[in-house]
């Protein structure tokens, strides 16, 4: 059984999902559900705070997908935060890095929106 926290926190620039444990088959349907129930405004940044993210395979890069689906359709912005090496290795191996936009840590993610508006 794998280990998965989702915290949920707001930023001045929209919500923040802080993701840590293992990101897999079986935990991804948590992410999904919890980035579903997240009331995102237009021209807002959701935030995936993967500092913490110990493990994630396929279904894992599925949810970040979602998120990303979520996002586009309520016509917010997502980023993701800190990503591991590993994942942000798959993340290009499978083109996502053009899809999604990565930033080293949390404080540039949330940032962004001052210097890119």
């Amino acid at each position: 059984m794998s280990s998965l926290t989702i915290t949920t926190r707001d930023a001045r620039t929209g919500p923040v999902l802080e993701v840590a444990g293992d990101l897999d088959y079986n935990s991804a349907p948590r992410l999904r559900q919890a980035v579903e129930q997240l009331r995102l405004e237009p021209g807002r940044l959701l935030v995936l705070d993967l500092s913490r993210l110990g493990f994630c395979d396929s279904s894992g890069i599925t949810a970040l997908i979602v998120a990303r689906n979520h996002a586009t359709a309520a016509r917010a912005d997502i980023a993701l935060a800190a990503v591991p090496d590993n994942t942000a290795r798959v993340l290009g191996i499978v083109g996502l890095d053009q899809v999604l936009t990565l930033y080293p840590d949390i404080e540039t993610a949330t940032g962004r929106l001052s210097v890119d508006r």
